[in-house]
């Protein structure tokens, strides 16, 4: 029998594969839904706000937990001394916002061992880091198909490396989460890189492109991912562009999905802390809409 518990201890010690099968039908405790939460990627509106200043921002405007990206405002870097490390973690603490992971820049589709090598232990010093900093995991990408290799070779090679640097993160208790990004964007591409990633503590962290609407479409692409999705979601604005934002709450909603929504926004609006509260009361919405169609 699963035991209620809180959203923090509920994230850290679920792995990626029982979260998805947490997620494959509904909730014994509640609503259909009712464990996602909306959070924030740092990627434009929280770039240019150091880290007090971003959490006060989350705070004010009901956001529970933000993706911190590498080479912004914030500086949580590894590079960071272990007292400075100490503070970033005491901050989040001391906060209801909830520290959701490192959103780092590595990939593992380098023709060149070196490179790829490098790639590999620099995702190592950012699974240290989210550790220490009291944060849930780190993101990485795929992230291309170079041209004069043969995919299988590169998807094979991705989905190794994967499998290296998510059991060593199961050691630190982060979690792995593959962004859907860049030339192996295609979902039909991400399924087979997770053929081959094998390891339970890696999953897919949808990222809501264009992509995903091609082919046999959003439902179809969605499925074939569905049983590896990691504990995050990427959106943009949700009430802006041609996205079909709704049928993704559906399906997520109906598969009583337990993990974190992130607004990774990419307009300049005057007022970020309201344009976010204006994100979330959409978000409501549509949580509110989809629950009514299960």
């Amino acid at each position: 029998m699963i035991r209620q518990c809180s959203r923090r201890t509920f994230l850290v010690t679920t792995g990626l594969a029982s979260c998805a099968a947490l997620t494959a039908g509904r909730s014994a405790w509640g609503a259909p839904g009712e464990k996602m939460r909306l959070g924030l990627v740092t990627y434009l509106w929280g770039r240019d706000w150091d880290l007090p200043t971003l959490i006060a921002n989350c705070e004010k405007t009901g956001i529970e937990g933000v993706e911190l990206r590498t080479q912004h405002a914030h500086k949580v870097e590894p590079n960071l001394s272990a007292d400075e490390r100490a503070e970033v973690r005491k901050r989040f603490a001391d906060s209801p916002v909830v520290l959701v992971g490192l959103g780092s820049n590595q990939d593992y589709h380098h023709p060149d061992p070196a490179v790829l090598r490098k790639s590999i232990e620099d995702t190592k010093a950012f699974i240290k880091l989210s550790h220490d900093v009291g944060g849930l995991g780190v993101k990485v990408k795929p992230n291309d198909l170079p041209k004069n290799v043969p995919p299988e070779k590169t998807i094979a090679q991705i989905g190794e490396a994967l499998n290296e640097v998510a059991a060593f993160a199961a050691d630190y208790g982060q979690k792995i989460r593959l962004e859907v990004h860049g030339g192996c964007a295609p979902l039909p591409i991400m399924k087979k890189i997770m053929d081959t990633a094998t390891h339970p503590n890696v999953g897919v962290c949808w990222n809501s492109n264009a992509e995903d609407l091609q082919g046999e479409g959003l439902e179809y692409n969605f499925n074939l991912v569905k049983d590896r999705l990691a504990d995050t979601v990427h959106v943009r604005e949700l009430n802006l562009g041609d996205y079909p934002y709704q049928e993704l709450m559906n399906l997520l909603v109906g598969m009583d999905y337990a993990g974190w929504i992130l607004l990774e926004c990419r307009t300049e609006p005057p007022d970020r802390v309201a344009a976010l509260r204006e994100q979330k009361e959409v978000w409501r919405r549509m949580i509110a809409a989809a629950r009514a169609k299960v």
